[in-house]
């Protein structure tokens, strides 16, 4: 068994262009102060982490690293959730999804998917710098808008569409490889891989590569009505990330999980603070301890409700109140005594 890292904090959510959250610095010290031990950092806030002088200098990760770590803070992964995402576009997408990719590619689905691509690898080489050995992405979609289709799909198409979302992604991940560090997927409504089945599917069409894993955030399950504890039995030895999120599931006659239309706060599935939502993250602590799964506990906050000055603050510890410190020893190992083969003969009477 492993005690699980944290708590930490995932930074995305929380940029904005007013202090201390426009600066590394600032976000740190800010990080630090409410109990955090742990930060992910997304790639895209260039603020942050500039991911071209990452992949090229190791002065410059080591700088990066020694800047955190002087406010008694480790970062935990990095992220490419936005270019993960421009990996693999659907057509009906692209107008919308240009906005995460520079100017100078906008229009251009080909040029925009191979800037993602050399995005994502360059930030397999920055985690290696820095020490890391695990990232956290999107897989992107090409499927998604078939996911309840009308009309019926064609038959083949989901195949194809994983062998295609397999053949863009396997580069990347051979480049992860070679760097020494694992590619985690947050399995997520709206991408590919957004289950058991869809993960499962892509793992075989990558022929079960080993830089293949997942980031495991039980909100979007609950949205899904999917059993997100017995989701860690089935998957646990790909679970190399972990999103603390709240949620809760609450239908009526009117709603339901295709109640997507409405504003946040008027769905039946909707993100909460921690705490706030109907998940068990007693259990799953539990389970994720049990199963040894080497992972940071980092908070990712999205509430239509709460404040995310409050939700931050309530994060931490929640966090630290819910991190099992795994035991070395048996509880009744007191009643223990050397191993006597002759006795336990005699007690199986042999």
């Amino acid at each position: 068994m492993k005690t699980i890292k944290g708590p930490a904090v995932f930074l995305a959510q929380f940029v904005d262009s007013k202090a201390p959250f426009n600066s590394l610095d600032g976000m740190c010290k800010w990080a630090a102060d409410l109990g955090y031990k742990g930060i992910q950092i997304p790639t895209w806030e260039s603020f942050l982490i500039d991911l071209d002088k990452a992949a090229e200098s190791q002065t410059y990760c080591d700088e990066l690293k020694a800047k955190v770590n002087s406010y008694g803070l480790e970062i935990t992964e990095l992220s490419t959730h936005l270019q993960g995402q421009l990996v693999a576009v659907n057509p009906a997408y692209d107008l919308m999804f240009d906005s995460f990719a520079p100017k100078n590619v906008h229009g251009n689905p080909k040029a925009r998917t191979e800037w993602a691509v050399e995005t994502v690898k360059k930030a397999a080489t920055a985690s290696r710098r820095l020490g890391l050995n695990a990232h956290a992405t999107f897989s992107g979609s090409l499927l998604w808008h078939t996911m309840h289709p009308w009309p019926q799909r064609p038959a083949g198409l989901v195949e194809m569409g994983f062998e295609e979302l397999a053949k863009r992604w396997t580069p990347i991940l051979n480049h992860f490889d070679k760097e020494g560090v694992d590619v985690c997927y947050e399995i997520h409504p709206g991408e590919d891989l957004h289950d058991g089945d869809t993960f499962e599917r892509f793992l075989a069409a990558t022929g079960n590569h080993k830089r293949v894993n997942i980031l495991y955030d039980p909100s979007h399950f609950v949205l899904q009505q999917l059993d997100y504890i017995t989701y860690i039995d089935h998957y646990h030895e790909f679970i190399k990330s972990f999103h603390v999120k709240d949620s809760e599931f609450n239908p009526t006659g009117k709603k339901g999980a295709f109640g997507g239309y409405n504003d946040w706060s008027d769905r039946a599935g909707r993100y909460r603070s921690l705490g706030d939502g109907q998940i068990d993250f007693k259990t799953i602590f539990s389970k994720l301890t049990q199963y040894g799964c080497d992972v940071w506990a980092v908070m990712e906050w999205e509430c239509c409700i709460k404040s995310p000055e409050q939700g931050a603050r309530e994060g931490a510890k929640f966090i630290a109140d819910h991190i099992i410190e795994a035991t070395e020893k048996t509880f009744d190992d007191f009643a223990g005594a050397e191993i006597d083969k002759e006795m336990l003969k005699k007690m199986l009477g042999l």
